[in-house]
């Protein structure tokens, strides 16, 4: 159809902290040189911030880059880290690592506890006062792309799509954004990211991307057991043989504390719920007495990236980039990825308007510098001394963390040399699973309603909006398969890995047949049945926009 449509130097999509430092560093330098740059950011969720989850202990290298002066700009860094505590967990114990054996780069001294969703708004604010078109509440759909191949923007979704895939009688069509280049900062197992990858065969020379579900509460808890500034890591119980993972906790301020628990999601046992893992977490006699007489006030989820070096896969392509958890640059000992993202959105800009202030003729649709700098950048250098930590888990957590130790131990004193291999991934995460005939049902405890919760009672506080008439954005490739083979081989795990019930196994009313039923309404856009899914016949697409979680805070 025809579609109205805008025109600007670069669109980017997706409001995190990748995409709009790069449209802050692109107006700078815009500024510096006198020379106009336009710039559009695209939100799918309803307001900047709304969809953003992280821990979140902040690197502030990158911010202090793209703004030396942020502390008088009144930047949301408020809490800086005063202590770090690591244990590792038995079922009724903890075993504290002292700090001195843990490499450097694990220290979080010069780091801040924040909200990242805060930080999101806050940078929102700046870059609007330069002149970023920020769009809020609109989702891309669909790439553009010229007669010769080269991407050259996106559509925003339709409005007022009923659930028969009809025009309602709010319909609005989507209006098309081209750019002379776009970036794409969707975040993790971005919907338009990975079919570019796809296209364009990014990925052929990088390890598959292994992931993560990161699931997060926010409290409120006793003044006496809050502590800012105060970051505790656990590893260990209640995960065992065959799953990985581990656990934050960051004391914020207002006697707030932020809690999650992260599962890799390379896990082998399909009975395995990673939400189930974390409420029994939090019972854990030395984690429990921190929530005693607190109040939970908010929950979400989302997948992590944590391939690392190994899967990060080719940048540039022919009208754009990929930026931030797009590609995947989390640096996964020091959960940390913030700083990264925000570095890879402002060497792309670079690189974008160096090709901007050439003439027509001479400008190259490829960013092919932004593929070389990134390589000579902290960003490397960051993943680089921990790209064996990842690898090293199929090991267990006593020989992975020995392993693990020493790499980053060498590389972080100048003896990288020592240590110079790279292992390798060798799988995704959707073929770790054994069958369900050959794995053990975990007895998960009943919910107390005070420290632990069910699903349906967290995903109330995620604030998720859906309009009930619209398509649904958790499409089936293949409606058999989810009882033919996934009921049958793996006892439908889709039931436990999803983090907010949206997947149940009903009975059909006069038969004795079971179907999938999607309750599409409560998806906290977390994107793990597309990455766990041991047949890859979910495919996460957008949904209208505005639509999913609103977190506060988060």
């Amino acid at each position: 159809m025809e579609r109205e449509y805008m025109k600007y130097d670069v669109v980017i999509v997706g409001g995190g902290p990748a995409g709009l430092s790069s449209a802050i560093k692109l107006k700078q330098l815009s500024q510096e040189e006198n020379i106009d740059v336009s710039v559009c950011v695209l939100e799918k969720g309803s307001e900047i911030g709304s969809h953003i989850l992280s821990g979140n202990i902040l690197d502030p290298s990158a911010l202090n880059e793209l703004f030396p002066n942020w502390k008088s700009l009144n930047a949301p860094l408020n809490v800086p880290v005063v202590e770090d505590k690591f244990l590792v967990l038995t079922k009724n114990n903890s075993f504290k690592i002292p700090n001195f054996l843990l490499p450097p780069l694990m220290s979080n001294h010069g780091n801040y506890a924040i909200s990242l969703g805060n930080l999101c708004r806050w940078l929102a604010t700046q870059a609007e006062s330069m002149g970023v078109e920020i769009y809020p509440g609109f989702s891309a759909s669909e790439i553009l792309y010229d007669d010769n191949g080269v991407v050259k923007g996106v559509i925003t979704g339709d409005m007022g799509v009923g659930k028969d895939g009809k025009p309602t009688d709010r319909y609005e069509p989507g209006m098309e954004l081209r750019g002379r280049y776009t970036f794409f900062a969707e975040g993790v197992r971005g919907n338009l990211s990975k079919k570019l990858i796809d296209h364009f065969s990014l990925n052929k020379d990088s390890c598959p991307q292994k992931y993560a579900i990161g699931i997060k509460e926010l409290w409120e808890i006793d003044p006496k057991n809050h502590r800012p500034g105060l970051v505790l890591h656990t590893q260990g119980w209640p995960l065992g043989k065959g799953s990985s993972g581990g656990s934050w906790m960051y004391h914020l301020d207002n006697n707030q504390v932020s809690v999650g628990f992260v599962v890799n999601l390379d896990y082998k046992n399909p009975f395995l719920s990673p939400y189930e893992e974390f409420q029994r977490f939090k019972l854990h006699p030395s984690i429990k007495p921190y929530f005693e007489n607190g109040k939970r006030l908010s929950y979400g989820a989302r997948a992590i990236n944590e391939g690392g070096l190994q899967s990060v896969p080719k940048l540039a392509f022919p009208g754009g980039c990929l930026v931030g958890c797009s590609a995947g640059f989390v640096n996964v000992p020091r959960i940390k990825g913030t700083h990264n993202a925000m570095k890879t959105g402002m060497l792309a800009a670079e690189n974008a308007f160096k090709e901007l202030v050439k003439t027509e003729e001479v400008r190259s649709n490829l960013l092919s510098d932004y593929e070389n700098s990134w390589k000579k950048s902290s960003v490397w250098k960051d993943l680089w001394k921990v790209r064996n930590v990842k690898p090293s888990l199929k090991w267990g957590i006593i020989l992975g963390n020995i392993h693990s130790g020493i790499n980053m131990w060498f590389n972080d004193i100048g003896l990288g040399f020592l240590v110079p291999y790279t292992m390798k991934h060798k799988e995704p995460d959707h073929l770790s699973l054994d069958k369900a005939k050959d794995s053990f049902k975990i007895d998960y405890p009943k919910p107390d309603k005070k420290i632990t919760f069910n699903r349906t009672d967290s995903v109330f506080l995620a604030g998720i909006n859906h309009d009930d008439n619209q398509p649904v954005h958790l499409v089936l490739n293949d409606v058999k398969i989810p009882i033919n083979y996934n009921l049958k081989e793996f006892d439908a795990p889709e039931q436990r890995y999803c983090p907010a019930g949206v997947y149940e196994i009903v009975d059909n009313d006069n038969s004795k047949t079971k179907s999938l039923h999607i309750n599409a309404q409560n998806c906290v856009h977390c994107k793990s049945c597309d990455i766990k899914d041991p047949s890859q016949n979910i495919n996460w697409v957008t949904p209208e926009g505005g639509s999913g979680p609103n977190y506060p805070n988060m």
